[in-house]
């Protein structure tokens, strides 16, 4: 971990500049600094400055485009557009190195041919992470230091997928994913790495016991590559 890395997450030390990076990475598109502003009800300059700041540090990404139709003489200048950067950034102190290890065991399960078996795992970690068990076998503490999995606290499928850093969405009926939190893994090894996303989906919707909605692969560029349907829905 350089230095780099912890200056950029620093810029977000700033709540607002947060909201903003938030409010951001959230559309999935190009923003510009009014929609930015009347979001979080704050003045142009202020968010254009916070903006700026935030791709300076390379968390967003800039551009100039026309946000109307209009164009010739009397259409104005493009404006300046931000979203979020595609890099990544990671801080852990001390160091840690997961990635590394994540992807040389990715590569054994592929010399062993052993898909089948890291899909049921998959999905059994899918299953206790919708009951409120961590992979390693803690349970999660529910208000009254009770487990969530036995006194119904349990989270819906929308605020699992949130807390897991899939950024899930509404769009015609169906729940997508903006994000992927194994996107370097489904990079280097992507059916292997999408088949067992699927099966942690498909885990969580066992543990939540919802029987009335599917997960499957619909790749998308950009976003996860598992959607979300409900069963009656084609």
């Amino acid at each position: 971990m350089g230095s780099d890395e912890l200056d950029a997450v620093g810029v977000l030390n700033d709540p607002l500049r947060r909201e903003l990076y938030r409010f951001v990475a959230t559309r999935g598109r190009e923003v510009g600094r009014n929609e930015a502003a009347e979001a979080l009800g704050i003045q142009r300059t202020l968010a254009a400055f916070h903006l700026d700041k935030l791709a300076d540090a390379g968390l967003l990404e800039a551009d100039f485009r026309r946000l109307t139709e209009r164009t010739g003489p009397g259409s104005g200048r493009p404006a300046k557009v931000y979203r979020r950067a595609r890099g990544e950034r990671l801080v852990s102190l001390p160091p840690r190195d997961y990635r590394t290890l994540a992807l040389v065991l990715a590569e054994v399960v592929d010399l062993l041919g052993a898909d089948d078996q890291a899909e049921a795992v998959a999905r059994r970690a899918g299953e206790r992470l919708a009951r409120g068990a961590s992979p390693e076998g803690g349970g999660a503490v529910a208000e009254g230091g009770g487990d969530a999995a036995d006194d119904g606290a349990r989270p819906g499928l929308a605020a699992l997928l949130e807390d897991r850093g899939y950024e899930p969405y509404e769009e015609e009926g169906r729940i997508r994913l903006r994000n992927c939190p194994f996107h370097v893994l489904a990079e280097r090894h992507p059916l292997l790495v999408c088949s067992m996303n699927l099966a942690l989906c498909q885990g969580v919707l066992a543990g939540l016991a919802d029987t009335e909605t599917s997960a499957e692969l619909d790749p998308r560029p950009g976003e996860c590559c598992v959607v979300f349907s409900k069963n009656n829905e084609s």
